[in-house]
């Protein structure tokens, strides 16, 4: 199975180790950031700060506005970001929208980390089969939003540390901006499925949004910075890191989008959430989705653990590919009338 997990992981030839970077100009909108004086600290020491700011309120730290406009057109929905980046092409998000007999119950599907345009359509389509609408969106500085000097969707997740937390504060305010969608078409129930990076930005969307109510996490982990330094197919973000931080520090630093920092805000609001992992995962490492299933437990959570006997990238394989999908459409179909 690691062989397998091997072969496909470094299938792709691309990967770029990139320079480190603070960042600091990425966290200059971000709602603390004023508050914060640089004056006298440190790169390291104001972004702590602001990271701390970030998980005691983060509630503003993750506030959403509904966009002024949405445009749908031929299945495709697009509105402007709450986030404004340099980059004109990724402040514009984009959903492929599959719709259902039903427009009262709807899913959000996010991909995983460098998902090409077409990812996970099938799953969302499996959705549209059981009458269920269902809204693919993209991530920030993916597919259609990646800007054209990329091959992959560096700008994601890189060793440039505030950038990395600015996109995903930004794929958190786009999922509840999707949600407020969702509502006008006649959604009275949400339920979120994401994969991989995309679990992550669900699980802190769904921590800070009552209205998604059930949630399928597909591969799941505590802290943002460990699957970064442990993960197979993230070895050249820790390249670019290594030299300047150490992973205590890089955890603190990420802390503020790390699922762990928001179990008691997720167990406050009533949800039912599945757990899915993989036992030979090298870059969700299994011990780090055990550790989040042990926090599940003391927190109360009402929730599923399905464990799959493969890998991260094998999880797109046959069979375990169709195994997946079974378990992440059941759940959310049987669970859309229970909280």
């Amino acid at each position: 199975m690691n062989r397998w997990e091997e072969s496909l992981c470094f299938r792709a030839t691309n990967r770029v180790v990139r320079p480190f970077d603070w960042g600091l100009e990425w966290a200059r909108h971000w709602p603390h950031a004023a508050g914060e004086s640089r004056n006298g600290h440190t790169p390291l020491e104001w972004l702590r700060g602001l990271s701390r700011q970030a998980i005691n309120d983060s509630e503003v730290f993750f506030a959403h506005r509904t966009p002024e406009e949405f445009e749908l057109h031929g299945g495709m929905l697009r509105f402007l970001s709450n986030v404004a980046t340099p980059y004109p092409e990724n402040n514009v998000v984009h959903g492929q929208w599959f719709p259902g007999k039903d427009h009262k119950r709807a899913v959000l599907v996010l991909p995983h980390w460098n998902a090409p345009g077409d990812a996970h359509n099938a799953l969302a389509r499996g959705f549209q089969k059981f009458g269920v609408s269902a809204l693919r969106l993209s991530l920030p500085y993916h597919d259609y939003r990646m800007p054209a000097e990329l091959e992959r969707a560096d700008y994601a997740v890189s060793s440039n540390v505030a950038r990395t937390i600015d996109a995903t504060r930004q794929a958190v305010l786009d999922i509840r901006c999707a949600a407020d969608w969702l509502e006008r078409q006649g959604a009275e129930r949400i339920a979120i499925v994401g994969t991989s990076l995309g679990s992550c930005y669900a699980f802190l969307a769904s921590a800070h949004d009552a209205r998604l109510k059930v949630n399928a996490f597909n591969h799941c982990s505590t802290y943002f910075a460990d699957v970064v330094w442990t993960g197979l197919s993230t070895i050249h973000v820790r390249r670019g890191l290594e030299p300047h931080l150490d992973l205590e520090t890089l955890r603190e630093l990420w802390m503020a989008i790390s699922p762990v920092s928001y179990f008691e805000r997720f167990a406050a609001l009533p949800k039912k959430s599945l757990f899915l992992y993989a036992k030979y995962d090298t870059t969700f490492l299994p011990s780090l989705s055990k550790d989040t299933l042990r926090r599940c437990r003391e927190h109360g959570l009402d929730h599923k653990v399905v464990a799959l006997p493969c890998g991260h990238y094998t999880l797109g394989e046959t069979p375990f590919k169709f195994l997946d999908g079974y378990h992440l459409i059941s759940y959310v179909l049987r669970n859309f009338g229970r909280v």
